[in-house]
C-alpha cells in the first residue's frame, strides 16, 4: 500500500506562488522546495520543470478553455448570447490570473525571465484568433453582419482586458492589488459591464 503524501500538490503550488510573488520569476526550485517543506527532488516528481510550477502558481492551468467551445456554437443559439458567455469567462479567468502574473513578473529580471514568458506564450493572441474565427463562421451563415472579424474580436477582448487592468489599478484590497498615484472610479460590476459592452458592440454585428 502506497504511503500517503505528506505534502499535497496544492500545498506545493501555494508555496511556489508565495515564493514567485516574493522573488519573481528568478525564484529557484530550491527556494520553493524549502518553503513547501519537501526535497527538491520531490518537487520534480510532481512538476517536471520550473515552468510547470510557474503555470500552476499563476493559475494558467485552471483557465477555462472557452476557445475550444466556440466551434461547436457556430450556427446554434444566439450569437449575442455566445459573445456574452465568452466575455464573462474571459473576465473570470483574467481576474484570477492577471493580478498574480503581473506581480510575479514585476519582481526582477532574472536570466530565465524570457524562457518562462515564451512558455506562457501570448494567450491574448490565441483568444483573438479563436474569436475572430468564430465570428467569420457566423458571418458565412449570415448570423453576423459582414465586418472585419479581427477588429471586432479585438474590440471585444480589448475592452475586457482594459476592464481588468482598470480594476487592478483601482487599488482594490486583496491579493494582486496594485498601488496607483490617483484614485480611479470603481469599475462597474462585471455582469453589468459585459451587458453594457454588448449593448454597444452588438448593433454593429447584428445581421
Amino acid at each position: 500500500m502506497a504511503r500517503p503524501r505528506s505534502v499535497s500538490d496544492e500545498q506545493i503550488v501555494e508555496a511556489a506562488r508565495a515564493v514567485f510573488l516574493e522573488r519573481g520569476v528568478g525564484a529557484t526550485t530550491a527556494e520553493i522546495a524549502r518553503r513547501a517543506g519537501v526535497a527538491e527532488g520531490t518537487l520534480f516528481t510532481r512538476y517536471a520543470t520550473k515552468a510547470d510550477l510557474f503555470e500552476a502558481a499563476v493559475g494558467l492551468r485552471d483557465v477555462t478553455p472557452w476557445r475550444d467551445d466556440l466551434p461547436g456554437r457556430v450556427g446554434t443559439g444566439e450569437v449575442r448570447g455566445h459573445l456574452e458567455h465568452v466575455a464573462r469567462r474571459c473576465l473570470e479567468d483574467a481576474a484570477r490570473v492577471l493580478p498574480r502574473l503581473t506581480l510575479m513578473l514585476s519582481q526582477g529580471h532574472a536570466p530565465d525571465h524570457n524562457p518562462l514568458l515564451r512558455r506562457i506564450g501570448d494567450p491574448l493572441r490565441h483568444d483573438l484568433a479563436a474569436l475572430a474565427a468564430y465570428l467569420r463562421a457566423e458571418m458565412d451563415l449570415g448570423r453576423v453582419r459582414p465586418q472585419d472579424a479581427d477588429v471586432a474580436a479585438l474590440a471585444l477582448l480589448g475592452a475586457l482586458t482594459q476592464y481588468v487592468y482598470r480594476d487592478l489599478l483601482a487599488g482594490a484590497e486583496g491579493e494582486g492589488a496594485l498601488p496607483c498615484a490617483a484614485p480611479h472610479p470603481a469599475p462597474a460590476d462585471p455582469a453589468r459591464f459585459v451587458s453594457a459592452l454588448l449593448d454597444l458592440l452588438w448593433p454593429g454585428l447584428a445581421p
